[in-house]
């Protein structure tokens, strides 16, 4: 009878208890929030892109609620609100999306969703980005998850600790694509967030093992061909997102030469694609398919550097040019005034491959996990590679220390030294 009414009494605390943290607390046993990401399809400035999984159908009823002031998991007191845009179904998951425009440049914007069911989220933010040229921005630029998730976590870890403003994220986020996978991947993505709520934004580009154009504009929202640029700081950046798992040429590659002549005067222009066009690895094969149709551009157009993936390996070159001329190295020759600088090659988590091809126009390789990490400016860009498997033991950055060393950071130091330095571009015409 003792253990009976104990038993009972255990339970009421547990049900009680279970209410509470419902309501007011992280995590919580109710919930039906999940694998939140945020990214963009418009202006980085004014607009953000919020992607959830309600995991059942009754998710279509769920609202978001937003505002400049932090009113923590108090909903009412938000003064915006905003139902559903569009519900997918897709992957295992009820994937919820809300895309938020009008908003203010450079302005943080907290959150909660709120289920049918009265349920919370915890509360989350976001910053819009900046519209001035003299913005300083951090940027993390990797690839290539695949199914190793401790790496992958470890990697996820370093981000929410950073802080960057966004990720330029290479594709092959899975090994087969399949649900399940994507499921665990965005609950590892959760890794991302740090512990005051702020969310990192994705910028997805597709891998080959992301078997269609669909894996990625069904989960992130991106154009059904998921080739896309945005633009930051009014004229700082642009980022070109290519697909190299469709044609690379046709409606891409007249899409790339329209933008990038439209864009000419932007001060820093970064692409990001899967495959490499010059692979650091004997593994894989040299994709000229890619260097005929892109390498010219980048080169024409200014590209000041390029995030490559899908090899895993790492590796970063000097700047070169294509040509075909006497003196190049699989079609490329250094050129340290006008060049394109290529980096990569993906090492989010995928199994590692040996950094047994370089070229005489490489920086560096090596064969480990790791991400770049990059501060840009108008003077300036600087790279380093981050290391990331000791992710735990480093200290976290705050919004006002983003653009410092935090302790226990291991950057990459290879002979060529641990950080590569962009200046702008002095010519005001196209090559």
């Amino acid at each position: 009878m003792l253990i009976r009414k104990l038993a009972i009494f255990l339970l009421l605390v547990l049900t009680s208890c279970s209410g509470i943290v419902a309501v007011n607390g992280w995590p919580w046993t109710r919930d039906t929030v999940s694998k939140i990401r945020i990214t963009w399809s418009q202006d980085p400035a004014t607009s953000m892109k919020i992607i959830w999984d309600t995991k059942s159908a009754s998710g279509k009823k769920q609202t978001l609620h937003y505002g400049v002031v932090d009113h923590g998991r108090n909903y009412r007191e938000y003064t915006n609100k905003r139902r559903l845009d569009s519900f997918i179904n897709y992957k295992g998951m009820n994937n919820a999306f809300v895309h938020l425009t009008n908003l203010n440049p450079d302005t943080k914007y907290y959150f909660v969703i709120r289920t049918s069911k009265g349920d919370l989220s915890k509360r989350y933010w976001f910053q819009t980005m900046s519209q001035s040229e003299n913005a300083r921005l951090s940027v993390v630029a990797g690839g290539d998850s695949r199914n190793n998730r401790t790496p992958r976590i470890a990697a996820n870890k370093l981000v929410s600790k950073l802080r960057p403003h966004f990720v330029l994220f290479g594709g092959d986020m899975t090994s087969r694509d399949s649900s399940g996978q994507w499921e665990e991947w965005f609950s590892d993505w959760q890794h991302t967030i740090s512990k005051d709520g702020r969310i990192t934004p994705i910028i997805p580009a597709r891998g080959n093992h992301e078997r269609s154009n669909e894996s990625i504009s069904r989960l992130f929202g991106t154009s059904h061909g998921v080739y896309y640029a945005l633009t930051f700081g009014t004229n700082l950046l642009r980022t070109y997102t290519l697909n190299s798992e469709s044609s690379v040429t046709g409606n891409q590659l007249t899409w790339l030469k329209e933008d990038l002549a439209k864009n000419f005067g932007v001060t820093w222009k970064i692409a990001q694609y899967h495959k490499p066009m010059r692979p650091h690895t004997k593994n894989k094969s040299e994709n000229d398919r890619i260097y005929r149709a892109w390498a010219p551009l980048f080169y024409k157009y200014g590209v000041d550097l390029v995030a490559e993936s899908d090899s895993h390996t790492v590796k970063s070159t000097y700047p070169v040019r294509p040509t075909v001329k006497n003196g190049n190295d699989e079609g490329f020759i250094r050129d340290d005034v006008n060049g394109t600088v290529y980096v990569g090659e993906g090492c989010w988590g995928a199994p590692l491959r040996r950094n047994n091809d370089d070229k005489v126009w490489t920086r560096a390789s090596g064969s480990f996990n790791q991400f770049k990490w990059m501060f840009i400016d108008k003077s300036g860009i600087d790279l380093r590679t981050i290391m990331v498997d000791n992710a735990n033991e480093v200290s976290a950055l705050t919004d006002s220390t983003r653009f410092e060393k935090p302790d226990n950071l291991q950057v990459w130091n290879p002979k060529s030294g641990n950080v590569i330095s962009l200046s702008p571009r002095t010519n005001a015409v196209p090559l």
